[in-house]
């Protein structure tokens, strides 16, 4: 009997994952996500925590993986919490709970509007989505060797991702 093909570098793979995102205050997200992808596995970049996790795994294997926030939005950082001046600011942009954004000096200046004070606004500088981190429910669907063709066109593929060009 042949022995199955095992997920490692140069494997095609077709997998299907159900996403369940917990949000930075550890509560689920309301809606789950799912999806089935193909790649080429170590030449078409997933998260560390998901290849790390199915490396070796072969067809029909179910795994669960935890994705830290760093790899995902990144941490949230309490740093970029700050007091700032309210002088300068576009007055009807400013409301509690909700994003400032404004171009100065030629940059988009964005930022979540914490409270407001007399002269100062508490502003949270973090990417909107920091502190996310997932939970993924993986079954893999398929491994098989890739050939030479399917290897160049998934390098070609991830050097154009990587640029943000797909």
């Amino acid at each position: 009997m042949e022995e199955e093909e095992r997920i490692g570098h140069g494997s095609r793979v077709r997998l299907r994952y159900r996403m369940k995102v917990k949000l930075p205050d550890g509560r689920d997200a309301e809606k789950e996500h799912e999806a089935v992808i193909d790649f080429v596995y170590g030449v078409e970049e997933q998260t560390k925590s998901l290849e790390k996790a199915i490396h070796g795994a072969k067809k029909g294997d179910e795994i669960q993986v935890y994705i830290p926030p760093a790899e995902l939005y990144g941490e949230r950082d309490n740093d970029l919490i700050r007091e700032i001046p309210k002088k300068g600011l576009i007055k009807q942009r400013v409301r509690k709970g909700y994003y400032y954004r404004q171009i100065k000096n030629g940059a988009l200046v964005s930022f979540k509007v914490l409270d407001i004070k007399d002269d100062t606004v508490i502003a949270d500088f973090n990417p909107p989505l920091a502190g996310v981190s997932a939970i993924l429910d993986v079954e893999i669907l398929d491994v098989e060797k890739a050939t030479e063709k399917e290897i160049e066109s998934a390098m070609r593929k991830e050097a154009k991702r990587k640029i943000g060009c797909e």
